[in-house]
């Protein structure tokens, strides 16, 4: 059995409560002592969350355009220098989701990717075998793993623009997935500093992501809480991210699930057919499939949680699956993602979840749920 690796923050995390827990084969804060005032404290104020359970890449090297358009399924030569991608996909060959990554574009040449923390090896092997696949060198594209070298820090909330200012950062004029780098920062220089987040804050108002060196973390990290920023653990980055339907790659998607039934457009270019998986993808979207991505809302009042493989049932017949759940803060309700036959995937409809034998009342709705 692997032994999980700690976060390069971790003591940070623990002076400040953090409850540490195993995720991915990371040891991280999961919370900070109450999980549900951490989610609402991102949709009302600021909230620092260390993520630097995400792995990192730099990518370098005279080719590396030419193959990630190879790789990834978005055409990135829409993607301008100093932004990022948003999320694009790395697909087999049968157009399934191996990851979902972000992708910064320094310039040409130079190019940054944070992954999954599940995937951070295999994605990275998968690019190795995809660099010899295709014929490039090492010198044509070099992919370095800087993840135990540096830390992520994400800053969401409304009140995060305020709080990057109190740190001395002025990030006024910064578009959403755009990004600036050897930043000043308390006195040393972070890597990175870009407009964005898994939240959904950085969509709503403001949220930031911070990538720095592992001294220059704890400082910001210590800082941001002096200033009134709390800290906040996964547990509320998953009830944060399900609120605006943003999948989980291995437990809404994987390398079974197409992109065309998990209803990901925002990482396709459907014009682009010559990625790895692509031209699976565009044949799914002409023919159609079968079953499709839902959200799900149970009435209010009923504090039950669906959960991962629970099963959606309309007149008595299982028509789907749940592939997570959890209890809204801010709507105060429990909600859901998960995957119905195609002839039943109508808004507003309503099924039955079954949940420890017990059937539960919900109703078909779209994303994002707030």
């Amino acid at each position: 059995m692997d032994i999980p690796t700690e976060v390069p923050l971790i003591n940070i995390q623990r002076k400040f409560g953090g409850n540490i827990g195993e995720f991915a084969g990371w040891l991280t804060s999961m919370d900070y002592g109450n999980p549900f005032k951490e989610h609402l404290m991102t949709r009302s104020n600021v909230t620092i969350f260390d993520v630097s359970h995400m792995g990192r890449y730099i990518i370098r090297g005279k080719k590396v355009f030419e193959f990630l358009q190879r790789v990834v399924s978005k055409d990135l030569s829409n993607v301008k220098p100093n932004f990022m991608s948003g999320p694009v996909l790395l697909l087999n060959e049968k157009g399934g989701i191996k990851d979902d990554i972000m992708l910064y574009n320094v310039n040409e040449e130079l190019w940054l990717a944070v992954v999954n923390a599940p995937n951070i090896k295999k994605d990275l092997e998968w690019l190795v075998e995809l660099r010899s696949r295709f014929g490039f060198t090492k010198s044509d594209v070099d992919i370095e793993d800087v993840t135990l070298k540096t830390v992520l820090l994400a800053i969401q909330g409304p009140k995060s623009k305020e709080l990057m200012e109190c740190l001395g950062v002025d990030v006024g004029g910064l578009k959403i997935l755009e990004f600036m780098r050897d930043v000043d920062v308390l006195g040393s220089k972070a890597f990175l500093i870009s407009r964005s987040g898994w939240t959904g804050e950085e969509v709503r108002s403001y949220g930031f992501e911070i990538w720095c060196s592992p001294d220059l973390g704890a400082k910001i990290f210590t800082k941001a809480i002096e200033l009134g920023a709390r800290p906040a653990g996964l547990i509320a980055r998953d009830t944060l991210r399900l609120e605006m339907g943003y999948l989980l790659i291995g437990v809404d998607m994987d390398e079974n699930t197409n992109p065309i039934e998990a209803r990901y457009w925002l990482p396709l270019s459907l014009s682009k057919d010559y990625c790895i998986g692509c031209k699976e993808v565009i044949e799914a979207y002409r023919k159609g499939v079968k079953r499709i991505r839902i959200g799900l809302k149970l009435k209010k009042g009923v504090r039950t949680i669906p959960r991962h493989g629970d099963k959606i049932i309309v007149d008595g017949v299982e028509v789907g699956r749940v592939t997570s759940g959890a209890f809204s803060p801010y709507l105060k309700r429990s909600i859901a993602m998960g995957y119905v036959l195609v002839n039943y995937a109508y808004i507003g409809f309503k099924v039955k979840v079954r949940i420890r034998g017990k059937e539960y009342d919900a109703k078909i709705t779209d994303f994002p749920f707030i």
